[in-house]
């Protein structure tokens, strides 16, 4: 049992109607993608050609930096907006697609963008497929 769901079976808030699988592994998503993103970041910094990489770079701190905030978002089961919940998880998909799509431009040639960019893809999924349970 993660501590994700130990967090969430021991709110004395109910997930009111939420799948919590889907709520489970959206969160974990999240965070994971956001640690990838910011090694990601860290590691194209390290790179040679580390101008080439800028676009990558930003995408890898936005990504960061949205999926940080989804996962609290999420995180918090006392009273949520559910306008501000989808609306966050669109932007986090989002986010995890533009940088998805940039770090597997640059996958062949940088192993960390690879990584970086199967997150973002389990990531934006597990956003989609939470939205959809939304109803």
């Amino acid at each position: 049992m993660t501590v994700v769901t130990q967090m969430l079976d021991t709110h004395p808030q109910d997930l009111a109607g939420i799948d919590r699988e889907k709520l489970v592994a959206c969160i974990e998503a999240c965070l994971e993608c956001a640690q990838a993103c910011t090694a990601c970041a860290d590691a194209c910094l390290a790179e040679e050609m580390v101008t080439d990489l800028r676009a990558c770079i930003r995408n890898n701190l936005d990504c960061a930096d949205v999926c940080e905030t989804t996962g609290r978002v999420l995180s918090r089961r006392t009273q949520p907006d559910a306008d501000v919940v989808r609306a966050v998880l669109e932007a986090c998909a989002a986010a995890c697609k533009a940088c998805g799509d940039e770090c597997s431009g640059h996958a062949e040639m940088h192993e960390h963008c690879r990584v970086c960019a199967e997150a973002c893809r389990r990531c934006e999924q597990a956003c989609r497929e939470l939205i959809s349970s939304l109803g």
